[in-house]
């Protein structure tokens, strides 16, 4: 027979001190809170995601996400077939992944594809002047942000979006293609995002490159586990080329975009001057 046990003893915890400063000190002054709601009038992006709104505030809320995306459509709907390129805004043009991203953006836009980017500095801004060295289509899709990110001098077209997911969908609907540079979180949204909707077949199986096999080879290591662990399948990751090669990336574009998809030059839909249409 089991000896009946003493009842459990409630250990004292001694509070912690000095390590959290007094709820009292945590409160914004009247100035930052000036300072906070200036900076979230100008995130329209907030307003959305901040819960319920009043009826009317939500009816702009939609009514401002249609406008950004008929801006978007009508501004890029002429750019022909894109291939998108991602990747970090704080590299400067002395950069090895600076100068990677440029060679490939020629190479893209040798095979008569645009060159979609964000817009903004750094690969985005790499791969754009890239194009436009040897006379290629360049486009950018840019975020509206109360600091930071303008759009790059290296576009014949651009269009400036206040939502990142608006932005997000255009990146997207335009390209036959994905070429993933070193980059930070948004990179890495922008990567899984393509690799989900090919995944799920939400679009058709574009090719992904990544490029910058040192940077990344922990992410490389990440996904081959999750296909060890059978979170995804093997013909997942079939279509991504890991590469620094500029000339095995534009090979891989060219069997798994131009190809698969017989892709031809010039296929820019007609812009209609009644409707104050322009091509590139």
């Amino acid at each position: 027979m089991i000896a009946p046990q003493p009842p459990l003893q409630r250990k004292e915890i001694e509070p912690i001190s000095g390590l959290l400063p007094p709820l009292e000190a945590q409160k914004p002054t009247p100035e930052e809170q000036r300072e906070e709601n200036v900076f979230s009038r100008q995130l329209v992006d907030r307003a959305l995601l901040r819960g319920p709104n009043a009826r009317l505030k939500e009816l702009r809320v939609i009514t401002s996400v249609a406008w950004e995306f008929l801006k978007g459509f009508r501004a890029l709907h002429f750019v022909g077939p894109c291939i998108t390129v991602f990747g970090s805004a704080r590299f400067d043009e002395e950069h090895p992944y600076y100068k990677l991203a440029r060679k490939m953006g020629a190479e893209i836009a040798k095979m008569g594809f645009t060159v979609m980017t964000g817009g903004g500095p750094g690969i985005m801004e790499a791969a754009n002047r890239g194009a436009k060295d040897v006379g290629g289509r360049s486009v950018g899709c840019n975020i509206q942000l109360p600091f930071e990110q303008k759009h790059n001098p290296w576009l014949d077209r651009w269009v400036t979006m206040d939502y990142f997911f608006v932005r997000k969908v255009l990146l997207m609907k335009y390209s036959y293609g994905f070429v993933i540079m070193p980059g930070g979180f948004g990179t890495l949204d922008e990567m899984f995002e393509a690799l989900t909707l090919i995944q799920t077949k939400k679009v058709q199986n574009f090719p992904v490159v990544v490029m910058g096999m040192e940077f990344w080879k922990e992410m490389r290591q990440l996904v081959d586990h999750m296909v060890k662990g059978s979170t995804i399948s093997p013909e997942d990751i079939d279509l991504i080329c890991w590469t620094d090669s500029v000339e095995e990336a534009i090979s891989h574009l060219h069997e798994r975009a131009v190809k698969q998809f017989g892709l031809v030059r010039e296929t820019t839909p007609d812009s209609s001057i009644l409707l104050g249409e322009k091509s590139l």
